[in-house]
């Protein structure tokens, strides 16, 4: 199963972090590592191997993109501004960001709509299970794969998966 209802996560519409829509359709024809991302979560270190994998796979056809969401025990529960300042000024984010959004329930975006339905290597779909879970859209618009949100964004399994797509 590619997507829950056959059409690609990057034909949804989202807004940017600083206003605006996030034209998604930019990365046609490249790979993406979707993120949900928060500022106050114990998983907010992996910013740097999030960052760390989008400089060194840009060049070839590669973007993170960072999806905040508050979802979780409130750990982003700060304005767009605040987000954008906290990831640039700590981790030296560069990578694109977009509205904050819920990936959970009856509000969950429709871009999580489209991803949720894929299974990770544990046989795990459905709701986000926490901050940072990751989901590896292809070159062809599928998403390919899908990693908890413990799996460390330079693990072996990711950095395979991304360059497999890259390939």
């Amino acid at each position: 199963m590619t997507t829950t209802n056959g059409s690609s996560p990057l034909d949804v519409e989202i807004g940017a972090l600083q206003g605006g829509p996030a034209d998604l359709s930019q990365y046609a024809g490249k790979a993406v590592l979707v993120v949900n991302v928060a500022s106050k979560c114990g998983l907010t270190p992996q910013y740097t191997g999030l960052e760390k994998l989008h400089e060194q796979y840009a060049a070839r056809g590669f973007s993170v993109l960072g999806v905040p969401c508050n979802q979780f025990l409130g750990q982003e529960p700060g304005s767009a501004d605040e987000i954008a300042e906290f990831c640039s000024a700590t981790y030296g984010v560069t990578f694109p960001m977009t509205e904050k959004v819920d990936v959970n329930g009856e509000g969950r975006h429709p871009l999580y709509d489209r991803l949720t339905g894929f299974a990770d290597a544990e046989g795990h779909s459905g709701d986000i299970r926490w901050n940072f879970e990751k989901f590896l859209i292809g070159r062809d618009g599928r998403v390919v794969a899908r990693f908890s949100p413990q799996t460390e964004p330079d693990s072996a399994e990711v950095v395979a998966a991304i360059e497999a797509e890259l390939a």
